[in-house]
């Protein structure tokens, strides 16, 4: 059995040729694995009806939230099964809309996906990241608005970059890696991010190299140019770090990068600018945050007694702030739930933003001269809805209401809180049919994440309508490690402290059992990336609570995340297997290592794809290979490949529906 020794302990890793993706012995793994898969799934009758039923309630038009330049509004749509959304602008709300990019058409089974657009701030260009068979890789393109067509630009090896344009329309500021080693892009670790500037109709060999530290290979990070075209503000990351430092550059004088906060000790997030003075959302000093003024000048380092505090820290999390209309407008997050406060530059409370209910908004983007701004708004049984604002008078109204055809009114949600483990009180929201009898006998899906300061908080998505029709019951739990009570709520789930996220998982099941929502033969646990991870260590301590298991693109192999594209940056929450303190806790509950022969695991579909350059699938592939290998009872352990697709950026609306299809299915025949 092939093993290696780390900090002194012999690590069995008995799978460790599906590390090599491209071999013929791991192609053929994948090939039978799918097809035992697919057997699976294709025998159970509910399947085809749970996708006509999935089909017809995804097809609904859908809208995104508008964002403005110059008096031309942009915005994404879908009229209900597009694969990719279509970028269309309009000139006054409610005119006929004018596609501008329709990337359905760029390929034939819509796996290039239209990841960000970005327009230049006379509305007449716009940069566009594109993105094939849901890679974290983006090719960046410019668009000549007025004629639809675009440009001779094209710029390549773009991950994990944003983009914005100067004043004078002529050029833009993003992030790029160096061309990878042939055959490396989807699994060789990412180091030395550069920040370039790219001037419209050059080639990109000539762009401007800005900012590059050739002794921090770790260091990545994201540039704005201020509203009034005077500042680059560069937020710098150690990427395997959770705190940022700020950079900038004053662009009129073409002066010097000026590192103004340049301790990686607290979040830096910039907000906006009033001439030399600049506004952050930080956590320094305040936990659940708050909003400071900083001002710039020849000195360089500013201190933290040169803060002023524009917006105190509240009891509830500051989730976000932006400048509209001369006014900040504030979200805030009450028990994971949405909150929005409209605040002058003073910091002064002006109005609070009523909402259509419970739930979550986003949106709010604009800039200080705006009298207008839009937002989305969604919970767990309203489809999302798109507002606009009046900044002056307060006044909002509709500018999209999806058709869905079903009645909300038939569906019932509520926000419980339980104790976990050491007694932490953790909120979970539970929602079902309003007609559901709680007998404890009702199929349950318990979703969750809890990890990168990253808040579950109430969102629509037909795949869950669908199941709660069905007579199912989903839940969501606000597990620690996410950002619903601030930093410390995050902090309280990393490193060493990670198993309170499990613990507190674990607590919601039993919880849901012990309030007769359902019990263990009809309970299933779902999760995605690093809620894989959460699904895997769960069903490991486990096997006994839960009913059946999904998890989806999960971080399994806890001692080699590391190793693989963007793994290392992970370091921030998990802690370095290269570290012994870190690596007694990795090894203590990481799923490949924590799975025992001869113990009866519940039923469990892990669910990957073959192009996920963000966790790469050896991990799901070494998990199901071991726990197949390790399983006593007759319960399916199964593993779900999709090919052409990633970790899930871009995912077509067709891969959509096939996946949701089979979740679904997996899940209604085992919870019997």
């Amino acid at each position: 059995m092939p093993k290696y020794t780390l900090h002194g302990v012999s690590i069995d890793d008995p799978y460790d040729w599906l590390e090599d993706l491209d071999s013929n012995e791991t192609r053929d793994w994948v090939e039978r694995q799918n097809e035992k898969t697919f057997g699976f799934l294709n025998a159970i009758p509910e399947r085809e009806s749970i996708r006509r039923r999935l089909t017809e309630l995804w097809n609904y038009e859908k809208s995104g939230v508008p964002f403005k330049e110059n008096g031309r509004y942009f915005f994404l749509r879908n009229d209900g099964l597009q694969n990719q959304n279509v970028l269309c602008t309009v000139e006054r709300p409610g005119d006929p809309p004018r596609v501008l990019i329709d990337p359905n058409g760029f390929s034939a089974d819509g796996t290039i996906a239209m990841t960000q657009v970005h327009p230049s701030h006379d509305g007449r260009l716009l940069a566009y990241g594109l993105s094939g068979a849901g890679s974290d890789w983006e090719e960046w393109r410019v668009l000549d608005v007025a004629a639809g067509n675009p440009t001779a630009d094209h710029l390549k090896w773009v991950k994990f970059s944003s983009v914005s344009w100067t004043a004078d329309n002529r050029g833009f500021f993003y992030c790029r890696y160096d061309e990878p080693v042939k055959d490396l892009e989807f699994q060789g670790a990412n180091y030395f991010q550069k920040l370039y500037y790219h001037r419209v109709g050059t080639p990109q060999p000539e762009d401007e190299l800005v900012y590059f530290r050739p002794d921090e290979k770790e260091w990545v990070y994201d540039a704005v140019v201020t509203d009034d075209g005077r500042y680059l503000i560069i937020h710098v990351w150690k990427a395997t770090g959770i705190h940022n430092a700020i950079f900038y550059r004053d662009l009129r004088s073409n002066g010097p990068i000026v590192e103004l906060i340049p301790e990686f000790e607290s979040r830096y997030q910039f907000v906006g600018n009033d001439g030399p003075v600049l506004w952050f959302q930080t956590d320094c000093g305040a936990p659940r945050g708050r909003v400071i003024a900083v001002r710039t000048g020849p000195q360089g380092a500013s201190k933290r007694s040169d803060f002023i505090e524009v917006i105190p820290e509240r009891e509830h999390t500051l989730e976000a702030v932006s400048v509209v209309g001369d006014h900040f407008i504030a979200r805030y997050l009450r028990d994971a739930c949405s909150h929005v406060e409209i605040l002058d530059l003073r910091g002064g409370k002006v109005r609070e933003l009523e909402l259509p209910g419970i739930g979550s908004v986003t949106g709010f983007y604009g800039r200080r001269e705006d009298a207008e701004t839009f937002f989305d708004f969604t919970s767990f049984t309203t489809p999302t809805r798109v507002y606009r604002y009046d900044i002056k008078t307060g006044e909002t109204s509709v500018f999209h209401q999806p058709k869905l055809a079903f009645n909300p009114g038939d569906f019932i949600t509520r926000q419980v809180f339980y104790t976990s483990k050491d007694g932490t009180r953790v909120p979970m929201f539970v929602s079902h049919r309003r007609d559901l009898t709680l007998d404890g006998r009702n199929p349950a899906e318990l979703y969750g994440y809890g990890g990168f300061n990253i808040s579950l908080t109430p969102a629509f998505a037909t795949s869950r309508l669908a199941w709660m029709e069905m007579g199912g019951v989903f839940a969501s739990a606000n597990l620690r490690g996410g950002g619903e009570y601030g930093e410390d709520w995050h902090q309280a789930g990393i490193k060493s402290r990670k198993q309170n996220v499990f613990d507190d998982f674990i607590g919601a099941a039993e919880w849901l059992i012990a309030n007769g929502y359902t019990s263990t033969p009809h309970l299933g646990i779902s999760g995605r990336s690093n809620g894989g991870l959460l699904v895997g260590a769960c069903i490991t301590q486990r096997p006994d609570l839960f009913g059946s298991a999904v998890a989806g693109v999960g971080v399994m192999d806890m001692l080699r995340f590391h190793k693989f594209t963007i793994g290392w940056t992970w370091v921030s929450d998990y802690g370095s297997p290269d570290n012994p303190e870190d690596f007694k806790v990795l090894y203590a509950y990481s799923p490949c290592h924590n799975i025992r022969t001869g113990v009866s695991y519940p039923p469990t579909l892990v669910m990957t794809a073959d192009h996920d350059d963000r966790v790469v699938p050896a991990h799901s592939y070494k998990f199901a290979a071991a726990l197949q290998a390790a399983q006593a009872g007759s319960a399916p352990i199964l593993i779900r490949i999709d090919v052409r697709a990633g970790h899930g950026l871009g995912k077509p609306t067709s891969k959509l529906i096939d996946e949701a299809t089979d979740i679904i299915s997996f899940f209604t025949k085992t919870l019997r």
